[in-house]
């Protein structure tokens, strides 16, 4: 991926993070049968976000990251 396409992704991602940041803060309807997925899917949002700023980092540096195991 280039750097604006990175860029991109983590813009949407922050965008998508603070929407269902939002939408969890709404009060509680009582009766309503559908659970609110807005937990899960800011965990999701959160993890890519890492990521993202993972390889942000290395564009930024032109060296891959290494993990343990691959040393």
């Amino acid at each position: 991926m280039t750097l604006t396409i990175t860029l991109l992704a983590l813009a949407a991602s922050v965008a998508v993070f603070a929407l269902s940041w939002v939408m969890e803060r709404r009060p509680y309807v009582p009766g309503r049968l559908l659970p609110r997925p807005w937990i899960f899917l800011q965990i999701v949002t959160m993890v890519v976000i890492l990521l993202l700023l993972a390889h942000l980092v290395s564009l930024a540096t032109g060296q891959r990251l290494v993990g343990r195991f691959e040393r």
